[in-house]
């Protein structure tokens, strides 16, 4: 069964620090670009960074560039998103999904469940 799992959201104060992380089952990561997307309540859904398959080159929204780091290690099946200086403004269910397409990591193939990240004080 191909899945993909989210992990690492909670409940942070603003400048705080989260890591979140994706696991593949069922398929490997390797030939994928891989995204992180996120939805605010009343909000669309909107790409918030997206690493490459070959090359390890990454892309972010301007929103979180500075501050967001996405990477992979195709040994663990496994991309991370790390999360620093936190607003509130970056509160949303965050969903890692993969694409055959770079930079944007448009048109998913899979996606996550998602985890929920909030940032509040």
């Amino acid at each position: 069964q191909l899945q993909l799992v989210e992990s690492g959201g909670g409940l942070v104060q603003p400048g705080g620090s989260l890591r979140l992380s994706c696991a593949a089952s069922g398929f490997t990561l390797d030939y994928y670009a891989i995204g992180w997307f996120r939805q605010a309540p009343g909000k669309e859904r909107e790409g918030v960074s997206c690493i490459s398959s070959s090359d390890g080159s990454t892309y972010y929204a301007d929103s979180v560039k500075g501050r967001f780091t996405i990477s992979r290690d195709n040994a663990k099946n496994t991309v991370y998103l790390q999360l620093n200086s936190l607003k509130p403004e970056d509160t949303a269910v965050y969903y890692c999904a993969v694409s055959k397409l770079f930079p944007y990591c448009s048109s998913p193939d899979y996606w996550g469940q998602g985890t929920q990240v909030t940032v509040s004080s």
